[in-house]
């Protein structure tokens, strides 16, 4: 019987499949379910791209980015959000310094690697908008100076789509700085009784404490080149393209994701292939990430509103209807 060849990558991605291997064994230690999710936050890691996770309280939001960041040896900084929170509390300011008799830029705790924003839609537009520039540029700008931020540079934020008093909906511009929209659901009944005997057995030992680092900065700059390597053929490029565009003309729809929604999905279905083993994206790439890089940037007519249809429904109506290359 003849044999069959062995399929070969054009790009080694055994260091990065084995670090993937490493960070999911660390994050399983604590966080119960959630691998979908977990993936996804990976993507948005060696995607470089922004995440906002979204899921009422107790689900593990804010705990999961904190065991990803220790995972990672870099620098983490962690911003609450308030509404009495002030742009220069997350940029920084410029102090005279009567020493020296000259101003001096003081660094907010934006200046990180990886910075976890907890529960961004409390705090004002003001301070929201101060996001903008760093979130698309790496940049910020203050007093006419550009301040650059050192790779890798990271946001994971969180917020809470129940609570409404004391919250600021977030902006479509900020929405759509953000590579994903990763929700976060209650767990089954066999995952929390998991839940409950892991948390017995660590006998109130603290969960960070038991994750160790994995990777560092210097690895996650190069994993992100490497998926830039990714291939992707052209007609799948044209299908991103034709479910994008297909968002601006839909009857539900008041505002269609744009195209920087359709390179999000591109990077997005890139990372995903190469966290599966693979240097080649496939449509089922795709279709796992459509909707986590879509959902977030659309908004749908009152009426579809009113009658309780989610912007994920119609993104999957879209799917259904345009034909899957092959």
């Amino acid at each position: 019987m003849e044999n069959k060849p062995q399929f070969k990558n054009r790009i080694d991605l055994e260091e990065l499949n084995h670090l993937v291997a490493q960070i999911k064994y660390e994050i399983k230690k604590v966080i119960i379910g959630q691998e979908k999710n977990i993936d996804l936050l990976l993507v948005g890691l060696f995607a470089q791209g922004h995440v906002l996770i979204e899921g009422v309280p107790g689900i593990a939001k804010t705990l999961s980015a904190k065991l990803l960041a220790k995972s990672i040896s870099s620098d983490f900084s962690r911003i609450q959000f308030t509404p009495d929170l002030m742009p220069s509390d997350v940029l920084g300011t410029t102090i005279f310094n009567l020493s020296t008799s000259k101003f001096e830029f003081n660094k907010g705790p934006i200046f990180s690697n990886i910075i976890l924003i907890d529960e961004i839609n409390r705090a004002p537009a003001k301070t929201q908008s101060a996001l903008f520039e760093v979130m698309e540029e790496a940049q910020i700008t203050i007093d006419g100076t550009t301040h650059k931020m050192e790779q890798p540079f990271w946001v994971i934020a969180t917020q809470n789509p129940i609570e409404q008093e004391g919250t600021y909906r977030l902006p479509e511009a900020q929405l759509d700085r953000f590579l994903m929209k990763i929700e976060f659901t209650y767990p089954d009944e066999l995952e929390e009784l998991e839940i409950l005997a892991t948390k017995n057995e660590r006998k109130g030992k603290n969960e960070i404490a038991v994750i160790s680092e994995v990777l560092n900065s210097e690895q996650i700059n190069q994993l992100r080149h490497q998926v830039q390597e990714i291939h992707i053929e052209e007609n799948l490029q044209k299908y991103i393209v034709q479910i994008v565009q297909s968002t601006r003309n839909h009857p539900g729809i008041i505002l269609g994701a744009s195209p920087r929604a359709s390179v999000a999905v591109m990077m997005a279905a890139k990372a995903l292939s190469a966290i599966r083993g693979r240097d080649f994206v496939t449509p089922d790439d795709i279709k796992e990430v459509i909707i986590p890089a879509l959902h977030h940037r659309l908004i749908l007519t009152p009426e579809k509103e009113m009658e309780g249809v989610l912007p994920k429904q119609i993104i999957a109506q879209i799917i259904e209807g345009i034909e899957i290359p092959r």
